[in-house]
């Protein structure tokens, strides 16, 4: 795919990233707190707020800052591991949220992290050296 394929997909990630955080802030806190493993020793709520911040935080860098999409796309693909644990207790928790009522769905939906991992580092320009060569 092409240098503008790629750009594209970071600007698609990024307000992504931006629209999903404002819903951590906003009307979607309580679903988002059902994501907080049960174990995790800060409030539920507080850990949809910073995690909402952060999320509005890299989307607008990964948007605002293309010099530096390679640092932005490696830290928010290090953000979505970091946050995989939180979708895992949701399905081992049982905890509906977003529609996803069911084992099956939430599990599911396990499988899309490692593709928002793959989107950030290849749009952030992390994979792919040969493309990246073209795109500088």
């Amino acid at each position: 795919m092409s240098s503008l394929g790629r750009h594209a997909a970071r600007i698609l990630l990024g307000g992504f990233m931006v629209g999903a955080g404002v819903l951590h802030l906003t009307t979607q806190r309580e679903e988002f707190q059902a994501q907080v493993p049960e174990w995790f020793p800060v409030d539920a709520d507080l850990t949809v707020l910073a995690s909402g911040a952060a999320e509005i935080s890299l989307g607008a860098a990964f948007v605002a800052l293309p010099r530096h999409r390679r640092l932005i796309g490696a830290l928010l693909a290090a953000f979505f591991v970091i946050i995989f644990p939180g979708n895992i207790a949701q399905y081992v928790e049982g905890k509906d949220a977003f529609g996803l009522t069911t084992d099956r769905a939430r599990f599911i939906r396990l499988f899309f992290q490692p593709v928002l991992v793959l989107w950030a580092l290849w749009a952030g320009g992390v994979l792919g050296a040969k493309d990246r060569e073209r795109a500088d």
